[in-house]
């Protein structure tokens, strides 16, 4: 049996120490959010991170990691609810692993994002004075992405709403789904979703219950056997084009099957191609080694702004388009160009933030590791009639020092998660652009490579974007000045 204690929100330091063991509950008030996501709360001044915890909730909490300087603790009944929570939209909301702050009202979801940006800067960055904007809510809270990657597993979890007792279930069963909460091999199956559109729910359905009836059994991520692996549905938010991605392992009678499958998901009129990849590596990651247009373009078209991007299977591209069409406004209003500038775009992808500013610039050079999505960027560029761009493949770390390429007056950079490799801002503060537009998707990465650049450049503006509302997830946009052109 847990050991209960009741410290309600423990402050007074004369107090003697607890013992803190794994699975010892405690009746704690969260405090505040982590960058992350976790409620925070302390113990005798030990901080606390509470999965699923809110702020302003008194909850019971069980230990399931200590560590020298935190422990982390799950929820086990809110015992006071917070005046900030909201009722779920979703049924899925208890165990999935999407939409972790849907329980909070969005505009207090808004005031959290922006104190995270606040605090990396301060706290990781040393970056105390910047001028920190009021965010940018996302035009739309709902339906609002344009992929969704779905999990086949010969692990299936069943729902609470499918079983009569309280035991976790596991069946053999093909399961087509997300991950459950804090899980990487459990995957359960999907009724409702208000991230993608309900007609990329209804083509789910459809795929899950062929699998099931095809025999073939879903991919095993511990024993790497089994057929059925991923399905990725993209849609074009402004267009109405739907791709359908299944990605499988190899299988003899896979063009037979897939085939089925692909005259199945026609029938249902909800999609306008569908494509299939075979990946036999053990990673779980949904792209494919080899693909096949089954029918349809093999594409689908999405528009922002004046521009109209073709996204192919395996193409990057903005999760949210409404709210990516801000960010690039103001990554546009930002870099102030006249039409004489020469543009670095690193981390180009299939050069979308390239392509919307080269009508502002006299050139635009992208620079991009993965060598599809130049090729996407240059069909981009055709599409759209922009012959200013060009494109380079190659690791950024080793092309940004090549002299060959014309010097940038600007450089945009956007980078992934764990932020800019050293030797690339090593780079920057060597070429020394006169503005340096820095987009990050992790203010605590993104703080660290300001913090870095601070040397030659005033971080002149940081604007917050909510890009993935519900989730603790938040998009930024620095503007950087060389110091010698600032203080003139």
């Amino acid at each position: 049996m847990p050991i209960t204690k009741n410290m309600g929100n423990v402050a007074n330091t004369n107090m003697k120490p607890i013992k803190i063991r794994k699975n010892d509950e405690f009746t704690v008030t969260i405090d505040g959010l982590a960058i992350g996501g976790k409620g925070i709360a302390k113990l005798n001044g030990l901080v606390v991170f509470v999965d699923r915890g809110l702020p302003g909730q008194v909850a019971k909490i069980r230990v399931h990691r200590k560590k020298k300087n935190y422990v982390e603790a799950k929820v086990v009944e809110v015992l006071s609810e917070s005046v900030d929570e909201t009722v779920p939209f979703c049924v899925h909301e208890p165990y999935c692993g999407g939409c972790q702050w849907q329980r909070l009202k969005y505009e207090k979801q808004l005031e959290w994002k922006s104190k995270h940006v606040k605090d990396a800067l301060s706290h990781i960055g040393g970056l105390k004075t910047v001028n920190i904007h009021a965010i940018t809510p996302s035009p739309a809270t709902k339906f609002y992405r344009n992929k969704m990657e779905f999990t086949f597993s010969s692990r299936r979890w069943y729902r609470p709403d499918e079983i009569t007792d309280k035991k976790e279930v596991l069946s053999r069963e093909c399961g087509l789904g997300l991950h459950v909460r804090g899980t990487y091999d459990k995957v359960f199956n999907i009724e409702e979703c208000y991230l993608e559109s309900p007609e990329a729910v209804s083509i789910l359905k459809t795929v899950r219950n062929f699998c099931i009836q095809s025999g073939l059994p879903a991919y095993d991520i511990k024993k790497h056997t089994g057929f059925w692996r991923f399905l990725v549905v993209r849609e074009g938010k402004r267009t109405g084009h739907r791709l359908v991605h299944l990605i499988t392992a190899e299988h003899k009678a896979a063009n037979l099957i897939v085939n089925e499958l692909a005259s199945a998901i026609e029938n249902l009129g909800l999609a306008t191609t569908f494509v299939h990849s075979i990946n036999n590596s053990k990673a779980q990651v949904a792209v494919g080694e080899k693909s096949r247009v089954y029918w349809g373009d093999g594409t689908i078209d999405e528009r922002l702004g004046s521009l109209t991007f073709t996204i192919s299977a395996h193409s990057f591209f903005q999760t949210n388009p409404l709210g990516a069409e801000l960010l690039y406004d103001k990554i546009t209003d930002c870099a102030t160009l006249t039409g004489k500038e020469t543009v670095w775009d690193l981390y180009c992808g299939t050069g979308s933030i390239a392509l919307y500013v080269a009508s502002r610039a006299n050139r635009v050079i992208g620079f991009e590791l993965v060598e599809e999505a130049v090729v996407d960027a240059y069909r981009n560029a055709e599409k759209n009639n922009i012959t200013n761009c060009s494109f380079v493949v190659g690791d950024i770390k080793n092309l940004i020092n090549n002299t060959t390429y014309q010097r940038p007056d600007v450089i945009i950079t956007d980078p992934p998660r764990a932020g800019m490799h050293p030797k690339v801002l090593k780079a920057l503060l060597q070429i020394k652009p006169k503005l340096i537009i820095a987009v990050s998707c992790n203010p605590t990465t993104l703080a660290r490579d300001l913090s870095t650049l601070a040397e030659e450049y005033a971080i002149t503006d940081i604007f917050p974007f909510d890009l993935f509302p519900h989730t603790p997830h938040i998009e930024c946009i620095a503007r950087l000045e060389l110091k010698r052109n600032h203080n003139n």
